[in-house]
Order: structure tokens, then C-alpha cells, then sequence
């Protein structure tokens, strides 16, 4: 484990100083000067995104990767940080009882659902944040360790500071909306980093796909847990104002990637550019290993996102944080946010069928290849570049002559053709199958 740079006794006595942070106008201090006070510029676009080396700390890409962003629900990655530290150093069991206060009880969904006065073990509190996103739980965890929840803040961006997390604050530990709460893609990479490196005996904790409480299984957020190799953490996140986020890592032959996606405008998209961002750089890994320049930004078609944030229906799970307007939270005696209406729960009650598209005789090959793996491989690519042109196509890989075959079925011809001109648009290529 990386020596770290004081004891938590140490920056608790400075998290005491940079106090003053927290209420009211930014003062800078010695303990805050190194933080600025960021402003989001609302003509900017909210992605941006980062790959880098786990290893070496290497920057493979970067887009917008030091512009200010709303960190959302990757907030609770320091929380967690802070709760292993305490374990480690003695400060904390996993068998512990965290106690609910009525503020922390208090806190907007996502949350467990304790009773003020009711208690988990630290185990089960590290699930809930690290798997449901549980913001009750984030701000009971806090109260444990630093005695309230704006003092644990200050601690938190303390720490940031000392792992490198240059244009980071922090306001809360859950990651609900305040707009004084920013942070940037390399800051959460920086601290991603530091989380597996520090703390491996628990980074597990970001694999979990889902656990038991109180008799009921809860499910994590993390699709690509399920769906992509190698893929095991760490944190999703969402808010109407920061967009879908997620801070991922994956292992592939012995070489770990950590990658950062911020302002996704769905769960899918969000999740397609963040498996596009690491195979990508996996593939520029194993090319410059034989001698080869490249980079991933030469090697991936940067589809800037455009349009509204779609918001998550009540029974997407990552809607974390759903449906809440940015607000200051700056006085800890102040009422807790409340959720600002929205139309989740008459999406819950009255679900609406999708109408399917007739199938077709048509067809698109995307790609020949010589390995049945890498055929399948370019047609969840393609799928993810174009998601909506395919979403009913059937992906099959056709094997002849030692060639494999990506290819989608059941189109009709206009729906090939469409399909055909956006990858083409994308510099992919395409051929139309007729029947």
C-alpha cells in the first residue's frame, strides 16, 4: 500500500479549518486555497472523458478532461476511500453498526430506507453505496467518521488535494446535486486510481452486482459488470445537470485500464462509449507492444453526443439522484432536498408497449474477418455506434471460405440502407445485403 501523505487525525484537524468552505462564499484558506472556485459554462458540452494506464498513471485519451463537471454519484468513490481508510487503520470494523441519524435519513432517493435510529454493519454500508447508491447511507457513513457531514466534506476535499485532485470539491458525500460540488474527469480518474492502488484488499467491493438486505436482493446500476470481459468497477452516477457518468476500470492480458465518462445522454450510450474508450485502449496497448505510434484518439470515432439528457424511467435503477434540481445545501441544519416532480411515477404505474418494426429480408454487413471473435466483437461495436439504426436487427456472424462474417438481419430496405449511411458517416464499413 502507497504511504499516504498525513493521518486521519491530522486532516480531520484540517478539515476543521477548511470549514469556513462550506458556509456561505468560498473564503480560501490554507487548507482551500489549491481548490478554485469552478464555474460549469453552460455553453459547454457536458461529456468529456479520459483513459488512463492504472499502471504508469499514462494518459492514453483525453477529451475536456480538466473542464468542470457535476461528479454526481462517483462522489460516493471518496466516501468509500475514506471508510477503507478507517478500516484499515483500525478506526472502523466491517462488523460496525452505522447508525441512521434524522438527517441522514432524511437524505432524496436513491436510498436504503432506514428508520432514523435504526443501524447497518459497515459491510452492508459499503455495499449500499458502492452497489445501490445510497445516499442515506453515504451521509450516515460520514456522521460516523467525522462527526457531521460538512466536516467529512472538507475532509474529502482535503484528501482529493493529496492525491492529486487539483480542480476538485466537495460539498456532500452522497453526490446529490449542489453546484458547488465540481470535479473533472482526470480528478475521478486520479482518485479511481488511488482507490484500487491504496486499498486493493477491498476495491472487490466495486464488482458487487447485487446483495442481500433485510431478506431482499438489490441490484446494482453497473450494466457492463454483466456484459463486458474483464470490466469490474467502479461507480456510476446521474443527475439531470451532470448527465449519466461513469467511472470504469477493466483488466485485459495483465494490463489494467481505468476510464472516466462524464454527461452521457443515457444509461446505453454512456456505457457503449465507455467499453468503445477501453477496448480501444487495450488494442493500442497490444499495437505499440509491436512497435506501432498510435493513440486511441487516431484508433475511435469521438461521436460527440447531442440532445437532451434522456431521463431514466423509475425502473432503470441508475436513475440515482433522478428528477432533483441543483441546489445549495450549504447549512447542515437546513431542510433536506426535496425532489422536484417529475413524471417517474406514472411511467411506473402505467407502462407503454413498445410497438416492434416489422421485420425484413434485408441485411448490413459490417466487417470480414478471420476469427469468429473478432466478428462479434465489430457487431457490439457497431451496435453501440448506432444503437437505435440496429435495435431490431438480429447481429449474426456467417462463417465461409475461413471468413467470418459481422453481419445484422431482418431489416427492410430502407432501415439497411439508413443504417449503411451513418456507419459510412463514421468512416465504418458497410455493405447492404439484398435479399
Amino acid at each position: 500500500m502507497f504511504a499516504r501523505l498525513t493521518s486521519a487525525r491530522s486532516l480531520l484537524a484540517a478539515a476543521g479549518l477548511a470549514l469556513t468552505c462550506l458556509a456561505g462564499t468560498f473564503a480560501p484558506t490554507a487548507a482551500s486555497a489549491a481548490v478554485p472556485y469552478l464555474q460549469l459554462n453552460a455553453s459547454e458540452p457536458k461529456y468529456a472523458a479520459i483513459v488512463i494506464d492504472a499502471n504508469s498513471g499514462e494518459v492514453l485519451y483525453d477529451k475536456r478532461g480538466d473542464s468542470p463537471r457535476y461528479p454526481a454519484s462517483i462522489t460516493k468513490v471518496m466516501t468509500l476511500y475514506l471508510t477503507f481508510e478507517a478500516l484499515s487503520e483500525g478506526r472502523l470494523k466491517l462488523t460496525d453498526q452505522i447508525v441512521m441519524s434524522p438527517r441522514a435519513a432524511a437524505q432524496a432517493p436513491t436510498k436504503i430506507g432506514l428508520r432514523p435510529g435504526e443501524s447497518m454493519t459497515v459491510d452492508e454500508a459499503i455495499k449500499a453505496m458502492a452497489v445501490k447508491s445510497a445516499n442515506d447511507v453515504a451521509t450516515a457513513v460520514a456522521e460516523r467518521l467525522a462527526g457531521s457531514e460538512s466536516r467529512f466534506a472538507a475532509l474529502m476535499t482535503l484528501r482529493g488535494q493529496e492525491l492529486g485532485m487539483r480542480n476538485t470539491r466537495f460539498v456532500n458525500a452522497s453526490g446529490l446535486p449542489d453546484s458547488r460540488q465540481i470535479s473533472t474527469a482526470r480528478d475521478l480518474a486520479i482518485l479511481s486510481r488511488a482507490a484500487m492502488r491504496d486499498f486493493p484488499q477491498y476495491y472487490s467491493y466495486f464488482s458487487v452486482k447485487g446483495f442481500y438486505f433485510r431478506g431482499n436482493y438489490i441490484k446494482g446500476h453497473n450494466r457492463l459488470l454483466d456484459s463486458m470481459e474483464g470490466f469490474d468497477g467502479l461507480k456510476t452516477g446521474y443527475t439531470n445537470a451532470s448527465g449519466f457518468n461513469l467511472a470504469g476500470s477493466a483488466v485485459r492480458d495483465g494490463r489494467r485500464l481505468i476510464a472516466v465518462v462524464l454527461g452521457g445522454p443515457s444509461t446505453a450510450w454512456r456505457d457503449n462509449n465507455m467499453e468503445d474508450l477501453l477496448l480501444t485502449g487495450f488494442d493500442v496497448i497490444k499495437r505499440r507492444s509491436r512497435g506501432e505510434r498510435t493513440t486511441i484518439a487516431a484508433n475511435i470515432y469521438e461521436d460527440e453526443p447531442s440532445g437532451p439528457i434522456e431521463r431514466p424511467s423509475a425502473e432503470q435503477g441508475d436513475g440515482d439522484q433522478a428528477g432533483l434540481s441543483i441546489v445549495l445545501t450549504e447549512n447542515p441544519r437546513s431542510a433536506p432536498v426535496k425532489v422536484s416532480p417529475t413524471l417517474r411515477g406514472a411511467q411506473a404505474a402505467t407502462p407503454v408497449k413498445a410497438v416492434k418494426k416489422p421485420k425484413g429480408e434485408w441485411g448490413v454487413q459490417v466487417g470480414a474477418f478471420r476469427s469468429k471473435s473478432l466478428a462479434n466483437e465489430q457487431l457490439k461495436l457497431v451496435r453501440g455506434r448506432i444503437t437505435k439504426l440496429v435495435s431490431d436487427a438480429e447481429g449474426a456472424v456467417e462463417g465461409a471460405g475461413g471468413m467470418f462474417r459481422a453481419q445484422f438481419q431482418g431489416m427492410t430496405n430502407e432501415a439497411a440502407r439508413e443504417a449503411c449511411s451513418a456507419l459510412k458517416a463514421k468512416r465504418m464499413p458497410c455493405i447492404v445485403l439484398k435479399p
